[in-house]
């Protein structure tokens, strides 16, 4: 039987479909899953933030770096 490969986003999307459901267990479905019930809670905030578009990865770059070398100095 070959291997199954699931993408994390659509885990991510089965994970807060179900527990969207009236009456799930989110805790339960977090051990199902294999995360901790703080990266359940946050994917179920992004996905009500921003719909399936919220689970997707986003950049971990920082927005601002106060020690990055202004631009006139780089192009010296």
């Amino acid at each position: 039987m070959p291997w199954q490969e699931v993408s994390i986003v659509s885990q991510r999307q089965e994970f807060v479909l179900l527990a969207s459901r009236e009456g799930a267990n989110k805790r339960a479905l977090c051990r199902r899953f294999g995360i901790s019930p703080t990266v359940g809670y946050r994917w179920l905030a992004r996905y009500r933030a921003a719909g399936l578009a919220g689970l997707e990865d986003r950049s971990r770059r920082p927005l601002h770096s106060p020690n990055e070398t202004p631009v006139a100095i780089q192009a010296a």
